[in-house]
């Protein structure tokens, strides 16, 4: 893999770090931004609890790399209480992929000026909770 974090040691300086090693502090980082409060939430343990929802590709992520990289600061961070995940949402017969344009994607949404209750409707009904699901043009129009 060419992209990423860089790896800091000279013997791995080929190496980078995937993507998700360090994207879920940017949920840290985006509530930082957006008010001096955020330690409220992701400081206080004893009376926040957290839950996310994702597809089932993202939770090593968030159950073992973020929660370690808070546990290695030694710090009391308001650590993952529940995680709700889903099996694969595809796109016609392939996975979604935002970096080969494969899908539609928010500005895509955006731009079709097709109501959000619509989206959500259909994004609900076809909810891949049991199994991998696709979202198909044909069904959606």
């Amino acid at each position: 893999m060419k992209w990423g974090t860089p790896v800091p040691l000279e013997k791995f300086k080929d190496k980078v770090f995937y993507v998700w090693f360090d994207a879920p502090i940017g949920y840290i980082s985006i509530t930082a931004n957006y008010t001096d409060e955020w330690k409220q939430w992701w400081k206080n343990p004893e009376n926040v609890e957290l839950f996310q929802f994702m597809g089932k590709d993202n939770v090593p992520f968030h159950t073992v790399i973020f929660p370690s990289t808070l546990k290695g600061t030694r710090e009391n961070w308001t650590l993952l209480h529940h995680i709700s995940t889903t099996e694969f949402l595809n796109f016609e017969n392939t996975k979604f992929s935002k970096s080969r344009n494969t899908g539609i994607f928010g500005d895509d949404v955006r731009e079709t000026r097709i109501p959000p209750e619509v989206w959500r409707y259909y994004l609900l009904v076809n909810r891949p909770e049991q199994s991998d699901t696709k979202f198909m043009l044909q069904d959606f129009q």
